[in-house]
């Protein structure tokens, strides 16, 4: 053989062991671990309307088995919805006043939803106003991968039929297993302007 041949044959064997060893991390990447956290809209939708729902049903249950059966309910709920086992919820409820406006606790949000707690003196329990249906009706859905904000109005009925209005922001996240969290969640009644 020449050195002409020696070195194409050289080289020939060279490309056929690189193709050969770089099938291994082709076959290896089709069976990899895809982890997507982005979010859809028809999951933004689904957990505003199972949050709406758990109102209904912390309610229910108040109406049914009193105040302890309503906080079990409640503080599953929050356990299921909001993202407090990942840190702080930026959580501005409907109807809170100084000094305590914010939420940022899990007890602070249960305290909200189904008062009791003597730390919260002024929670009534919003959630266990005999509310009868809840709806949310979005003005928009921003959502940027693995986050989802909405903003628009929750038209919630009380058991004499009327109707209470609020605006509503959700910012949702998942968690490590793939589930809708919700990270800020910020209420407050439409504004009324004086006649």
């Amino acid at each position: 053989m020449n050195t002409t041949n020696t070195t194409r044959h050289a080289v020939l064997i060279a490309a056929l062991a690189a193709l050969t060893l770089g099938a291994a991390p082709l076959a290896a990447r089709a069976q990899a671990l895809v982890v997507n956290q982005a979010i859809t809209e028809a999951e933004v939708l689904s957990a505003q309307k199972a949050w709406c729902q758990a109102l209904v049903d912390i309610s229910t249950t108040h109406v049914r088995d009193g105040q302890p059966a309503a906080k079990a309910l409640a503080e599953k709920v929050i356990d299921a919805a909001y993202g407090y086992q990942m840190g702080a919820v930026l959580f501005k409820p409907t109807l809170t006043v100084n000094p305590q406006t914010f939420r940022t606790t899990r007890a602070g949000a249960l305290a909200y939803f189904v008062g009791g707690d003597t730390a919260f003196p002024k929670d009534t329990g919003f959630a266990l106003k005999g509310w009868t249906r809840c709806e949310p009706v979005n003005a928009a859905v921003f959502i940027a991968g693995d986050s989802a904000t909405t903003m628009g109005k929750v038209h919630i009925t009380g058991k004499d039929g009327k109707v209470t209005t609020v605006d509503k922001t959700w910012k949702f996240v998942k968690d490590d297993a793939g589930r809708l969290r919700i990270v800020v969640h910020h209420s407050s009644l439409e504004y009324v302007a004086a006649n």
